[in-house]
């Protein structure tokens, strides 16, 4: 049964049918080797993995049965690796959204959740927010011992579920082909404001999704790090500001989108125009740049 009728549209059609991955007492090595890759995949937010990155005492013990599939979890989110990848590059309030979505399964609910992981946080360390995580009710209520996390507000069950979960959940996954350190808005927050205002976030489909395509624009507030002059002789003064949205380049695969930005003078205006419209691009605005 479909999570919605837009659930390709969404990029949410892969956990249609999907069900928890589960090390059972009697798992095949086959089966333990799926449990430590979904494991790998979630907790790293469906990030690339070297061969040389992989921990290799964690997966051995957890081959042998001396750990649970949580206590891998763990060492996966604690391990230098994840701090590598999450941790030392990002914003608290970013980390937080990142660990509650591979830890949890869900985002944020709302501000005090972040407060609390902060002053966890500053008060006794990384380790110990991590395992206010994995320690929790929360996480034994849906996960266990033995389940490897997955997105439990993707799937509405309706079950210890919030409405806002869902739609909070549209501004952290981005597509099942997408991975936590490849999105458009890079290491910045995500739910802040929502957060503060104690507001519903707004579905947005993932880039490339159906019909539609997701456009950031530019951080309000910010001056332009540098000025325009004639870019030629003999063309006007005025210089046009085109955003363009969904772009394909020719370096990449048809699935994959850009956003860009053109500075063009009035000369240039028509012709560009008309190269955006041949690549497959999108105008989300024409403005005055000068």
């Amino acid at each position: 049964m479909p999570i919605t009728a837009a659930a390709s549209r969404l990029g949410t059609s892969a956990f249609s049918d999907a069900t928890p991955i589960e090390l059972r007492p009697l798992s095949t090595q086959e089966e333990i080797e799926a449990v430590i890759r979904a494991a790998y995949r979630h907790v790293l937010g469906n990030d690339y993995l070297l061969a040389s990155e992989r921990l290799t005492v964690p997966e051995s013990l957890l081959r042998n049965r001396q750990i649970t599939v949580q206590e891998f979890v763990r060492q996966l989110a604690k391990s230098e690796l994840y701090k590598k990848k999450f941790f030392y590059n990002n914003f608290q309030t970013r980390v937080i959204e990142l660990n509650t979505k591979h830890l949890l399964g869900r985002a944020p609910y709302d501000e005090s959740e972040v407060i609390y992981h902060l002053d966890l946080y500053e008060n006794k360390g990384y380790e110990a927010d991590i395992d206010s995580y994995i320690d929790s009710d929360e996480y034994q209520q849906y996960f266990g011992e033995n389940i490897v996390p997955y997105y439990r507000d993707l799937v509405t069950t309706g079950v210890g579920q919030r409405t806002i979960g869902f739609t909070r959940m549209f501004r952290l996954y981005r597509g099942y082909a997408n991975s936590d350190r490849s999105q458009l808005a890079g290491d910045s927050t995500r739910l802040a404001v929502d957060l503060a205002r104690n507001s519903a976030s707004s579905i947005v489909a993932p880039s490339g999704s159906g019909e539609g395509f997701a456009y950031l624009p530019s951080k309000q507030g910010v001056a332009p790090s540098r000025t325009f002059g004639r870019s030629s002789t003999g063309s006007s003064d005025r210089l046009y500001r085109i955003e363009v949205a969904g772009i394909s380049l020719p370096r990449y695969p048809r699935v994959r989108r850009s956003n860009k930005e053109f500075i063009v003078p009035y000369e240039q205006l028509s012709s560009t125009l008309q190269q955006i419209n041949k690549q497959g691009g999108k105008v989300a605005s024409v403005t005055l740049a000068q």
